[in-house]
């Protein structure tokens, strides 16, 4: 009968011990990954990889670009024709018109020239904010070792078969956070891709902003700047939720409904981190 205690007692050590690192394990990525994610989103795209951002400022400013300036011309064209039309066939000239338009054409002209500038402006707000975001949440949402220990009394009061199950099932949630990390990095090199591609053709909206009746293009992808570079933001923030979440289980004192409710809350993770996208053109009305 001794053995047999001392043979269930070994087991529901080794059980709480395989348990409390499964569960260590899941804990420090949890951390890990808001100090990634933190530092991958609240990088601007040219410290992200200085390789592509040079290539693709290259090809904006010398395969874009020219476009982008026939289309000014034939814009700005376009509205001094317009312009002699409306007044009567220049038999109601002002001379004011035409220095309105020599204004109008100089500012577009300096826009179009400043454009790579003009967009690295607005990610770098966004990374400001981002940081900022980045360096309250990191502070609030740690897991910290006295909390496991508290874990860990609920663990030994356990039965053996109980303990058994939730083991099996922590294993179930490790394949989760694998499941969690690919997609977290999907979502964030994901965006990093779509700043390079959205930033390559930024001249060609940028050449339409100084023409009322074609301005809504550039109104439009600037929209999306913002929404892109903010979409990081609401990234943090999802993250930081599941942080919060996760504190809550384990002092809630179940751990069979703490795993559980760890995995449930890993899936919606997922679910919003996909959505934080969409979410974020509908706040800036991106299109």
């Amino acid at each position: 009968m001794l053995l047999f205690d001392w043979l269930t007692d070994w087991l529901r050590g080794l059980l709480v011990d395989g348990i409390m690192s499964n569960l260590g394990g899941l804990f420090d990525t949890v951390n890990a990954r808001i100090g990634e994610v933190a530092g991958t989103v609240g990088t601007s795209p040219a410290d992200w990889h200085p390789g592509v951002f040079n290539m693709i400022r290259t090809l904006s400013e010398t395969v874009v670009l020219p476009i982008a300036g026939v289309i000014l011309t034939f814009l700005v064209t376009y509205e001094l024709i317009q312009m002699i039309i409306d007044r009567n066939n220049l038999n109601e000239v002002d001379t004011w018109m035409f220095f309105k338009w020599v204004f109008k054409t100089f500012v577009a002209v300096l826009i179009l020239s400043n454009t790579f500038d003009a967009v690295m402006a607005v990610f770098d707000m966004a990374q400001a904010v981002v940081n900022n975001a980045g360096d309250i949440i990191g502070g609030s949402t740690e897991v910290t070792v006295y909390m496991l220990d508290e874990f860990r009394d609920y663990l030994m009061e356990m039965g053996l078969f109980s303990l058994i199950g939730l083991w099996l099932q922590t294993l179930i949630i490790d394949l989760t956070i694998i499941a969690l990390n690919i997609v977290i990095f999907i979502i964030v090199y994901g965006r990093m891709i779509e700043i390079f591609v959205l930033t390559s053709l930024a001249p060609i909206p940028f050449a339409t902003l100084s023409n009322r009746e074609f301005s809504s293009m550039g109104h439009n992808y600037f929209k999306s700047l913002l929404a892109i570079g903010f979409q990081g933001f609401l990234i943090l923030v999802c993250i930081a939720i599941y942080a919060v979440l996760v504190q809550s289980i384990v002092t809630s004192g179940d751990p069979i409904g703490a795993v559980w409710a760890m995995l449930g809350y890993t899936v919606l993770l997922c679910f919003t981190l996909f959505k934080t996208g969409s979410v974020s053109k509908a706040i800036f009305g991106a299109h």
